[in-house]
């Protein structure tokens, strides 16, 4: 199968939870409903800011099922990978058969291969699933880079169309974009607020936290970027500003998770060991969602 890179913004989706921190499916259905409303381009559900890591399997399927049957036409991109070579081709096969449209994988964590052995992790899961594929670059989380020459190797292969990049270092992830041009691959932003800056050298979208809570001022930045207005981009960029610092004030998710509350999206429940947002902290987020919404009725009536 030839497969396309992605372009535009997906959502890197939050998980509502219970009372009782089992997954609220009803929820996550209205909330997959409430973004492809906004006009986002795909969704990304079982990431880092679904709170994934503390999933089982069998909940981390259902939770892409759910997904998957709430959209009408936008594609689901599912966090599907591991530290564990077969436990990543494990959980992209069971999320390939839940109906998933491409695959979200995160490069090993903890046990921090060395290149050769990253580039074989990717290529096992490629070769075992026929979906298109995005390596996940975050070393903050995992402890080491995906090297600039394996991803360029990676984009060679038909199932890896994309890298998400969340690194921080502009000109690594410059230098990827220079050297997969002539690929099927397209780099997206894992970093709102550098998803402006990533567009102007040649990424084609980003994974987006923010999206969650501003999902149509997100697409219009990323789509007048895509479409060269780059003015227009650049003050969207600026206004969301604020924003994007205040989702990363603590660990993700847990700013996003009582941004969706304090929206009336969710309740504000994470699982442990995360906390709820500090008081001093939450007061901030608040300020910047009251700026935003003040200035709601200017994006209403821009085209």
């Amino acid at each position: 199968m030839t497969q396309e890179p992605f372009t535009g913004v997906y959502p890197a989706m939050t998980t509502p939870f219970t009372e009782n921190r089992s997954i609220d499916h009803d929820r996550l259905a209205a909330d997959a409903r409430r973004l492809e409303a906004a006009g986002v381009d795909g969704l990304v559900p079982v990431g880092t800011t679904g709170e994934s890591a503390t999933m089982s399997h069998d909940e981390h399927i259902a939770t892409v099922e759910t997904v998957v049957d709430a959209v009408k036409e936008i594609p689901v991109i599912a966090g599907a990978g591991s530290n564990a070579t077969h436990e990543a081709v494990d959980l992209a096969t069971r999320s390939a058969e839940a109906g998933a449209d491409g695959l979200l994988l995160i490069s090993p964590y903890y046990n921090k291969p060395e290149p050769a052995g990253m580039e074989d992790h990717y290529r096992t899961i490629a070769d075992s699933v026929d979906l298109p594929q995005i390596v996940y670059n975050v070393p903050s989380r995992t402890g080491r880079n995906v090297a600039v020459e394996t991803a360029v190797s990676l984009a060679q292969h038909e199932n890896i169309v994309g890298y998400k990049a969340a690194s921080g270092d502009i000109g690594r992830i410059t230098e990827i974009i220079e050297r997969t041009r002539g690929e099927r691959f397209g780099v997206l932003s894992g970093d709102d607020a550098l998803t402006v800056p990533m567009l102007a050298v040649g990424a084609t979208g980003c994974i987006s936290v923010a999206a969650n809570v501003e999902p149509e001022r997100v697409r219009r930045m990323v789509h007048s970027a895509l479409d060269g207005e780059y003015d227009r981009a650049r003050d969207f960029h600026h206004e969301l500003g604020p924003l994007f610092r205040a989702l990363f004030l603590e660990t993700n998710p847990i700013p996003v998770i009582a941004a969706m509350g304090i929206r009336g999206h969710a309740p504000e429940r994470l699982r442990a060991p995360l906390s709820p947002l500090g008081s001093e902290n939450r007061e901030q987020l608040t300020a910047v969602l009251s700026a935003l919404e003040s200035s709601s009725a200017e994006i209403e009536h821009q085209p």
